[in-house]
């Protein structure tokens, strides 16, 4: 099948890989300039989960293992845009050049709204508290492509592949 594919035309592969979720936003190819927001590399607990509906139930973003203390690290390059707590959890969001945002939680030790951030910058340290995974520390990373179209942040990085499935 992937010998099949590989030959087939650019149209064709972007539709298997939309359909399978492991494409990039438009806009980018992944692994131009981001990184993964814990080091090192995370194991991924919890996938993304897009709701049906913008208002329905899901998993807008991913669930990465660490450790409470654990540097938090930008993906990408920009300013952070919030960095504050909400409901009781810390939060950061970095607005991006290009318009998107990542957000991190739950985080401690947060970076300044207003700090400027490269790839791969500290912009806090994960906290035990507010975790997806507890009595685990996970990341939530999440990804806005605009104000509320959340996108998988697994697909701003240069290592992910397309996963094909069988037909039918």
């Amino acid at each position: 099948m992937y010998q099949i594919v590989r030959h087939a035309s650019a149209a064709v592969l972007t539709v298997l890989t939309v359909a399978v979720g492991a494409s990039p936003p438009a806009g980018t190819a992944p692994g131009h300039g981001y990184v993964w927001p814990l080091t090192p590399q995370p194991q991924v607990v919890r996938g993304f989960e897009p709701p049906p509906q913008p208002w329905a139930a899901g998993h807008r973003g991913a669930d990465l293992l660490g450790e409470a203390g654990q540097v938090v690290h930008a993906a990408g390059p920009g300013t952070v845009s919030f960095s504050g707590a909400i409901a009781g959890v810390g939060v950061v969001s970095v607005t991006h050049p290009n318009g998107w945002r990542t957000t991190y939680e739950p985080v401690d030790d947060r970076a300044a709204t207003g700090t400027k951030v490269a790839a791969g910058a500290r912009i806090g340290a994960l906290a035990s508290a507010g975790s997806h995974c507890a009595p685990r520390s996970c990341l939530h990373w999440g990804l806005l492509v605009a104000a509320d179209t959340y996108r998988d942040p697994l697909t701003l990085l240069e290592d992910r592949r397309p996963i094909l499935l069988p037909l039918g």
